[in-house]
């Protein structure tokens, strides 16, 4: 058994963290969910930014342009097509998971991660345009996106839960979820909403490699996910969860996302054999799923107690790291990363837009 199977085996999900056009006109999306044990599926504006800078999108571009749509309205109009199709070919674990698994996501505008109302206007308005149960709209956990967060669950629009970079970030996020829940039983409405918290972890090794001793290097993003993952034990664990269990309700689900490896001396699948756990979620680009399929090694799944965790983290405090500043630190660098890539998007499609007949 391939150590992708024997992973998914043990209880994880394996989504991939890459979708362009290319990848499914060439069959390589369905070839990891028969080969690589793929169950799902994230996509953010750096990823499209990438497939659209490579050439994988002139064609529809140019054919777009004609109806005489913004950049904006362009990019979630080829974004929607994509995930659709997507989707489709995630259908039957949808299905046969009866909406646990087999999702795919699409982000919210970047530019809208202090907004409240923003968010949650578009938010909705993208679930509308997919018509795809198997679709989740990625929302900051900013603390302008945890009531957004709530609302959309409260209304019934799917999320997925993005930057998140540690167990007090994660609480919020899952605290956001619960209140949503509790409305719609409180409201006599369904309890089931498909939920992910996404936490973020390389981040964590590449802001303090230079700042920690050697034996400390590579350890911080493993330690934060061990003591996230007690949080999501103790929420999936806690009285008020299970009242609304009572009532259909389901967890949401733990994401382990930006989980390739970033330091080249360091195995190139530390962020997936570190962070095994049944019913969490691994999102990871191209290369790290190929890696871990080609020799990844499947150890004991991660400790309900965090085991090492305050322990380790503890000698990082010693070393000078305030993990809380960090944490609000890394979450704000995200926004505007991603708000970056966003806009360098939608540059790209207008320098496009002004040329449609050049090619490359």
């Amino acid at each position: 058994m391939k150590p992708t199977a024997e992973l998914h085996a043990q209880g994880q999900s394996l989504w991939l963290d890459n979708i362009t056009r290319s990848m499914l006109d060439g069959g390589q999306i369905e070839r990891y969910i028969d080969t690589h044990a793929v169950t799902g599926l994230t996509s953010n504006p750096s990823i499209f930014d990438s497939a659209i800078e490579s050439g994988d999108y002139d064609d529809a571009i140019s054919a777009t342009s004609q109806r005489g749509l913004s950049s904006e309205e362009i990019f979630f109009d080829l974004a929607i097509a994509d995930l659709q199709r997507a989707a489709d070919l995630f259908a039957p674990v949808h299905e046969d998971t009866e909406g646990v698994d087999g999702w795919v996501s699409l982000e919210v505008s970047p530019l809208l991660a202090y907004d409240t109302a923003e968010t949650v206007a578009a938010a909705t308005s993208l679930s509308a345009k997919a018509q795809r149960a198997n679709l989740f709209v990625k929302i900051p956990g900013t603390p302008q996106g945890l009531p957004a967060i709530e609302e959309c669950i409260a209304s019934g629009v799917p999320v997925n839960v993005t930057l998140l970079f540690d167990a007090d970030q994660y609480r919020a996020a899952a605290d956001a979820y619960l209140r949503g829940i509790e409305r719609r039983v409180d409201s006599g409405l369904g309890a089931v909403v498909g939920c992910v918290a996404s936490v973020f972890i390389s981040r964590w090794d590449v802001a303090v490699a230079e700042s920690v001793p050697e034996e400390l290097k590579n350890q911080l993003g493993l330690a934060v996910g061990r003591e996230t993952y007690r949080a999501y034990r103790d929420v999936m664990e806690s009285e008020r969860f299970q009242r609304l269990a009572n009532s259909g309700a389901r967890v949401q689900r733990l994401l382990w996302a930006s989980t390739k490896t970033k330091d080249p001396t360091a195995p190139d699948t530390l962020y997936v054999a570190g962070l095994a756990a049944p019913f969490t979620i691994n999102t990871m680009p191209d290369s790290t799923l190929d890696a871990f399929f080609d020799h990844g090694t499947v150890g004991e799944p991660l400790a309900r107690d965090g085991a090492d965790c305050d322990v380790l983290l503890e000698r990082f405090a010693v070393a000078g790291i305030d993990k809380k500043a960090l944490a609000q630190k890394l979450q704000d660098d995200g926004a505007k990363s991603f708000t970056n890539s966003w806009s360098k998007l939608l540059a790209r499609i207008d320098a496009q837009l002004s040329a449609p007949h050049e090619t490359r």
